[in-house]
């Protein structure tokens, strides 16, 4: 608008009727578009899921941190004599699992191991679809779960 005053009784003139227009159409704009970004209900999951994937990401950054402080502890103290023990196992489960991974993978039939490579390829490129779907399980069974004992 002008920055002229107007009384009551004048009537605007066209240029301001025109600067008046075009302040209502721009807050109309503004009005659509925040109602369009509320009832895109696809863009809204969208975006909620992206959250619920980054939090879940920093969660799970958050415990793999704990646990290795966590190992790191135990490791510190443990005494010398269980820590050759435990090597000495550690060791001689990692052969037996390799021996035991040979043979399997001798014994497979060429047609098994390459699906399971299919799969294993498609779980790994879904990795974070595969979490989240995993995340929403876990949360559905806890409450069932939860419901169950309140009755």
């Amino acid at each position: 608008m002008s920055d002229k005053s107007q009384s009551r009784d004048e009537t605007p003139t066209p240029e301001e009727l025109r600067e008046k227009t075009e302040a209502t159409r721009e807050q109309l704009g503004q009005t659509v578009e925040a109602l369009a970004g509320k009832a895109d209900v696809k863009a809204q999951a969208q975006q909620r899921t992206t959250e619920a994937k980054v939090q879940m990401q920093q969660k799970a950054e958050q415990v793999k941190d704990k646990a290795a402080q966590a190992a790191r502890a135990a490791q510190d103290r443990l005494p010398d004599p269980v820590a050759e023990k435990a090597a000495q196992a550690k060791e001689q489960i990692t052969q037996a699992a390799a021996t035991v991974a040979t043979k399997f993978q001798e014994k497979t039939p060429e047609a098994v191991t390459e699906k399971a490579s299919q799969v294993t390829q498609a779980a790994r490129q879904r990795r974070g679809s595969l979490m989240v779907v995993a995340a929403l399980v876990l949360l559905v069974l806890v409450k069932k779960r939860r419901n169950k004992g309140r009755r």
